[in-house]
Parts: structure tokens; C-alpha cells; sequence
């Protein structure tokens, strides 16, 4: 086990456009800050500039509400627009109330407004979707960021897609793995025993989150 932890921030990435080669960009970036992939590191990417660079954008401009979504949005007090895209990302409504929309996506998440997010795309009138296989994007990425290294080397990293998410009942965000490569996204530690000899039954830790 290693004796060490440590968070490494990679700098300079600037905007992602779509259709980017982002492991060449990450690479291009950790290479200018003198860094190198290792054994057993784990690089945590936002999900923001993964669907950037998969193009998983929404102009507002050209959405039609539905007769739902703009009854919900008077009632909310939010654009009818915006509303259309979180609808239809949503596989069902969990939560309609209170100004908060609470969703399943396609993929099974349950989050507020099905993961669509208007934040850091530029001031326009966009949206921004979860990537349609956060998984699928991770496991490309990991390739891409190996392959930058080099063939026949020896070693293996991991990479988690983290977005922002509330918590139920406590007060701020935190960030939670969306897609995993390259790493068991829980540690199961049941049947094992504590160092009092107990043995454990529910213990199964999030260790991607």
C-alpha cells in the first residue's frame, strides 16, 4: 500500500473545443508542467470538458419547449427552454418541487436537472449533457493517455470522469465519479474482520467517489 497521497493539478488546459484530442491536450499539458504518468496514478477529469470535446452540447436557440415544459417552467419561474433539454435527458422524474427538479438519467444517475449544466460554456446559450457513456469515455481516454507514453511500457493508470453533485440532506457540492477505467470503482470488505475481530457486513467503500 502506498505511503503517500498526493493531488497534483494540471494547469493550462484552456478552452476545449469539440472534437478535441483531449488525452493529447492532458499529455501536451502535464509534459509542460514536467510531469509523467506513473504506475498507479489516477487522473480525475471533469466531466465538463469530456463533453465538450464529444460535442454533447445544446444550442437553446434551436429547442422547442414542449406544452409541459413551458406550464412547469411558469410555474418554476425558469426558462422553458433549458427545462425542454432536462426533460429530455431524464429517464424519470424523482422530484418536481420547490424550484428543484430531481431526475434519472439514462444512465441511471439520480441528480438535479438530469446532470444538464449551463455553467463555463462561454456566456452563450448552451448547454452542456453528460457524455452518453461516461465509462465508455473514460476507458477511451485511458488508451489515448497510454498511448501517448509510449508502447511496451510497463505500467497502468486509472481514470475517473467526476461531476458535481448535491447531497441529500447536507449542505454544499461535492464532486462524484461519473465513468471509471482502469480501477474497481468499490472495495467490497465484507467477511473481512476489523483489528478487534469483528467481522464486517456492510462495509463496501466508494473508493472512485
Amino acid at each position: 500500500m502506498s505511503q503517500e497521497l498526493r493531488i497534483i493539478p494540471i494547469t493550462g488546459i484552456g478552452e476545449i473545443a469539440v472534437g478535441a484530442d483531449l488525452g493529447s491536450i492532458i499529455y501536451e499539458a502535464m509534459r509542460h508542467q514536467q510531469l509523467t504518468l506513473q504506475q498507479g496514478d489516477v487522473l480525475v477529469v471533469t466531466q465538463k470538458i469530456v463533453s465538450k470535446a464529444e460535442g454533447r452540447l445544446v444550442n437553446l436557440d434551436e429547442v422547442e419547449p414542449s406544452a409541459f415544459a413551458r406550464i412547469a417552467a411558469q410555474q418554476s419561474k425558469k426558462d422553458a427552454q433549458h427545462l425542454e433539454v432536462v426533460l429530455r435527458e431524464s429517464k424519470r422524474i424523482v422530484r418536481m418541487n420547490h424550484n428543484v427538479l430531481i431526475s434519472e438519467t439514462p444512465h441511471g444517475f439520480i441528480c438535479a436537472n438530469a446532470g444538464v449544466d449551463e455553467s463555463n460554456v462561454g456566456g452563450r446559450r448552451e448547454l452542456t449533457l453528460l457524455p452518453v457513456d461516461p465509462d465508455r469515455s473514460a476507458q477511451q481516454l485511458r488508451a489515448r493517455l497510454q498511448q501517448q507514453v509510449g508502447e511496451g511500457q510497463d505500467f497502468s493508470i486509472a481514470v475517473i470522469i467526476s461531476d458535481t453533485w448535491g447531497r441529500p440532506w447536507r449542505n454544499g457540492q461535492v464532486n462524484m465519479a461519473i465513468g471509471v477505467a482502469g480501477m474497481e470503482s468499490l472495495v467490497d470488505y465484507r467477511g473481512q474482520r476489523d483489528p478487534y475481530g469483528y467481522e464486517l457486513h456492510a462495509s463496501v467503500i466508494a473508493v472512485a467517489d
